[in-house]
């Protein structure tokens, strides 16, 4: 059997721009039910609504951080792909652009939104990936725990209000009850 031994150093800079991200949460919904909501949100502005409140609660957070200046970005798209997968798994391709400070437009991330049944009335809900920060004089030299933690809180907050909207679809929770 082989030990681990370190990458050559011209592979190292091939993932150093990036920050690799993820999350995931259990749903209280049908996998059939989930992904077949899925497939609506992936055509609708839900997602692009969420895009941009995830970006910018994340930038939020840097600027606090990191000071004004490393937050001179703003969300300019956000790409999904049609869902894909099988009865085991269903996967939406995502990736957000965002324009730098500087006007040049960046790819901030590119993931996998993914569904898998877990048990006959739940779904896990996953996103993996990789964040960018902005190029740049407002992106360098920032130290990776912050860019780390905000882009954490930017994948945390897309995820959990496309896991909302997977779970209470609008104009389906039915009436309040007021005690």
């Amino acid at each position: 059997m082989a030990a681990a031994s370190r990458v050559p150093g011209q592979w190292a800079g091939a993932v150093t721009d990036h920050i690799v991200v993820g999350d995931r949460v259990l749903l209280e919904a049908d996998f059939r039910a989930a992904r077949a909501r899925l497939g609506i949100l992936a055509g609708d502005e839900l997602l692009l609504q969420a895009s941009e409140a995830a970006y910018g609660t994340g930038i939020t957070h840097l600027v606090v951080a990191a000071g004004p200046a490393a937050g001179l970005t703003r969300l300019a798209a956000a790409y999904l792909a049609r869902p894909a997968g099988t009865d085991g798994c269903t996967h939406v391709s995502l990736r957000w652009e965002a324009i730098a400070a500087d006007g040049r437009l960046f790819t901030a991330l590119e993931a996998d939104l993914m569904l898998v049944p877990a048990g006959d009335q739940h779904t896990t809900l996953a996103l993996a990936g990789g964040y960018r920060p902005q190029p740049g004089p407002a992106g360098a030299g920032l130290d990776e725990m912050i860019l780390r933690r905000c882009a954490t809180v930017a994948v945390r907050s897309f995820v959990a209000q496309v896991a909302g909207a997977l779970v209470h679809p609008a104009g389906t929770a039915g009436p309040a009850v007021v005690p």
